[in-house]
């Protein structure tokens, strides 16, 4: 488990490079900076920002393959876990979802300091983006999980890799699903917060599943 800031560092440090690690430093001087102006994430957790975020959103790599086509993150709000999985895989698209115009502000201005070129932010709601399969998706804090797969289904294939963290309700909402819901996905301990989950599954979601 995952408890300090100096743990979260050395953690995801051993996920990339210097240059990853730098990038991420940017990022989190950047948000302290941008959380003045707008409630990005909860003041309090800026002091933990290495543990609840960005080891938080690294972790997902562990349930992922290695060279997926595209990383669809939705809601992306503060860029977490985009921002993370892009800065840490430069050589893996990476697409945020994300409908509010200051947020989408925010990570287009994020992206470009932090020089992900392998970085698209769709400023819009997730019904308007145009149909692809991907390889990845993920959603922290974005709809229950239920409404969340129907949104998204049509972005799945038999391949697609879900890596949804759900907080203390990951293993309440994947018992809410149907039986072929409850056999797709099932849920990983957060190595950040021991009362989280992590709602992870492979493969195509329909409106039938």
């Amino acid at each position: 488990m995952i408890s300090t800031e100096a743990g979260a560092k050395s953690y995801v440090a051993g996920l990339g490079d210097e240059a990853a690690i730098d990038r991420l430093s940017l990022l989190a001087a950047d948000l302290a900076e941008e959380n003045q102006s707008q409630n990005l994430v909860a003041r309090a957790t800026m002091a933990t920002v290495w543990q609840r975020h960005i080891a938080d959103s690294a972790q997902l790599l562990a349930y992922c393959p290695e060279q997926p086509a595209v990383w669809m993150d939705l809601g992306s709000g503060a860029g977490f876990p985009g921002l993370v999985i892009a800065a840490l895989r430069p050589q893996i698209p990476v697409m945020l979802v994300e409908s509010r115009k200051r947020r989408v502000d925010w990570l287009n201005r994020a992206s470009t300091r932090m020089g992900l070129e392998n970085c698209r932010v769709e400023g819009c709601r997730l019904e308007q983006v145009e149909r692809f399969d991907a390889g990845v998706i993920s959603a922290r804090a974005f709809a229950p999980l239920d409404r969340l797969l129907s949104l998204s289904a049509r972005f799945s294939t038999t391949t697609t890799c879900w890596v949804l963290p759900k907080g203390r309700s990951a293993e309440q909402e994947v018992q809410g699903l149907s039986r072929t819901g409850r056999a797709m996905f099932h849920v990983e301990q957060s190595l950040t917060d021991p009362e989280a989950g992590i709602v992870v599954g492979r493969g195509k979601w329909s409106e039938t599943s």
